[in-house]
């Protein structure tokens, strides 16, 4: 199995410490660890402040192929309503085509007050998010994970995943990706 991890900074693994858009270490980012923990391919496609409809998902190629998507935290920040995010994620997956459970989207952990988060309605909005992407995922048949219970420390800014949040998200997705893949 190959995994297209697509997403943002937390996909990407930016480290919020760093001035100059620096990543933890191959070892620390959740994506290097899901591939070691399920012994496959996990190409990843994070990308820095990416939002939701900036472009269309890697078109899978090959037999084996899946795709997961975590994407809706920088709409959040630029104003987007949870509603918003889901419409658009709707509109992403449409855009693919995508046979029923090849893509599994993954529910950011909600924020949590922080340098870049400054009120307590951001957070309320990013643990709106869920219910919206549970929703689109059962109506185009794609597999749904909702990364809020898996204990993922952010950093200062409350939305970057601190190094023990990229270790709590690699159990989580691994989880996911084992209940959802595996089968097939």
């Amino acid at each position: 199995m190959r995994l297209l991890c697509c997403g943002d900074s937390n996909t990407y693994g930016f480290d919020p410490r760093s001035y100059l858009g620096g990543r933890y270490p191959a070892g620390a980012r959740w994506v290097d660890i899901l591939a070691g923990s399920l012994g496959c391919e996990c190409l990843n496609l994070g990308e820095n402040g990416l939002c939701i409809p900036r472009r269309d998902a890697p078109p899978l190629s090959g037999p084996g192929e899946r795709l997961i998507i975590m994407l809706g935290g920088n709409d959040l920040l630029n104003e987007a309503s949870a509603a918003e995010c889901g419409r658009r994620m709707e509109s992403f997956l449409s855009r693919r085509a995508l046979a029923p459970g090849e893509a599994l989207v993954v529910a950011p952990p909600p924020f949590t007050l922080g340098a870049w988060v400054p009120d307590t309605a951001l957070v309320r909005e990013s643990l709106l998010l869920a219910r919206e992407y549970r929703a689109v995922c059962e109506r185009l048949a794609q597999g749904f994970a909702d990364a809020a219970p898996w204990g993922v420390g952010l950093c200062f800014d409350g939305v970057h995943f601190s190094e023990e949040g990229h270790r709590a998200f690699a159990i989580g997705i691994e989880k996911a990706v084992k209940a959802m893949f595996t089968d097939r």
